[in-house]
């Protein structure tokens, strides 16, 4: 049996993984037992009431936190020069045609966001097997090809992303960090539900909110009580 180390025997001695938290005392516990060297990640995994075999029971769509993840983005935006400007007035780091693509091709930037015009998206749809994979391609649904490339780009930096069930009808998501307040990390989180909520299926029936359980990027898991929450969002 592999030995456990001495930061996994704090933080079990901190968290009964038997147990159900509730939210606030959960995301203390989280902050507490953070005892890595860099700020760790706060991540939610939402075990959704669906079917995901079925394609008209899957859940996606895009989610704005009010106090964003708490880390920069790499916002790269595809336009004609009548928008490059705008976009880099607007926050982009990278702006251009031909020679961007070129450089996402050659790895010589990781973006994290990907926006484009409709008149750019000749050239974007190129990258679709650089692009795709990472979840990264331009999308009208989704905000990301769109004519506002302000509002586009707005959003993006304040940390807007796009969600989507596994293959076992689970929502994986971060809701922040561990320098984040318990109050804003679980405000992050009641926004990030009742996204999911608005974008319940109509041929999921039974509860659809079935379990909630967070962690940090080198934590254990905790399941959280949902009669801590909201009930409307359950």
């Amino acid at each position: 049996m592999k030995r456990m180390s001495k930061r996994m025997k704090r933080i079990y001695e901190n968290i009964d993984i038997k147990n159900h938290y509730n939210i606030a005392t959960g995301l203390s516990l989280l902050k507490k037992t953070s005892y890595s060297k860099f700020v760790e990640s706060v991540d939610v995994s939402i075990h959704l009431g669906i079917d995901s075999k079925q394609s008209n029971q899957n859940v996606k769509g895009t989610v704005t936190y009010p106090f964003g993840l708490g880390k920069s983005r790499i916002v790269v935006v595809f336009t004609q020069e009548l928008n490059s400007q705008i976009a880099k007035e607007s926050g982009a780091d990278f702006v251009g045609m031909e020679g961007l693509a070129e450089k996402i091709k050659n790895k010589k930037i990781k973006p994290d966001v990907v926006i484009a015009s409709p008149d750019a998206m000749n050239i974007v749809g190129k990258l679709g097997p650089f692009l795709g994979p990472r979840g990264l391609m331009p999308n009208p649904k989704l905000g990301t090809v769109t004519d506002n490339i302000k509002n586009a780009i707005i959003n993006a930096k304040k940390g807007q992303f796009y969600y989507k069930n596994d293959k076992n009808g689970i929502i994986h998501a971060a809701i922040g960090n561990v320098s984040f307040t318990e109050n804003n990390l679980q405000e992050n989180l009641l926004t990030l539900l009742l996204a999911l909520r608005k974008s319940k299926p109509v041929h999921s029936k039974g509860q659809f909110i079935q379990k909630i359980s967070l962690s940090t990027t080198m934590g254990i898991s905790i399941v959280v009580d949902k009669s801590s929450l909201n009930i409307s969002l359950i």
